[in-house]
């Protein structure tokens, strides 16, 4: 297991979440099941959220990474929402990361805006505890 303790001494705290109209959650589940199993911290929005439910959620919860899930195409426009939202509300420093379908041509312009990390739907569940705790210990967060 992967130890995942943040600087507070709790375990890191990650908001897994589905914006927009995409009603497919199982890998969301997946994910968020594997996250707990190593020891994270998961609060899972459900389906159908807004990119204002999201940013509060993940103030409301003292989150350290948000997990945007997005199979329906529109990652770029919401996504950019997300983190517009983020720099208004000031909480800048929550990690974002991005997984689902994403066009390989679309990951640059995800980590230009200020996505950390971009996760294939090829991306074994396996490797994402490592991969948050290395983000959340480069940012200093652990």
């Amino acid at each position: 297991m992967v130890p995942a303790t943040s600087s507070t001494g709790r375990p890191l705290r990650i908001l897994i979440t589905k914006v927009g109209l995409d009603g497919h959650d199982r890998g969301a589940k997946v994910v968020a099941r594997c996250l707990r199993d190593a020891g994270m911290e998961v609060i899972y929005t459900g389906l159908h959220r807004r990119p204002e439910q999201v940013v509060l959620a993940a103030i409301q919860e003292d989150v350290d990474v948000i997990g945007i899930s997005v199979l329906s195409g529109a990652h770029l426009t919401l996504v950019r929402r997300i983190l517009e939202q983020l720099r208004q509300a000031g909480a800048e420093d929550i990690i974002v990361v991005v997984g689902g379908v994403i066009p390989d041509e679309d990951v640059p312009a995800l980590l230009n805006m200020g996505v950390a990390r971009v996760f294939s739907q090829e991306t074994s569940v396996d490797v994402l505890p490592h991969e948050l705790h290395k983000l959340a210990r480069d940012r200093t967060l652990i």
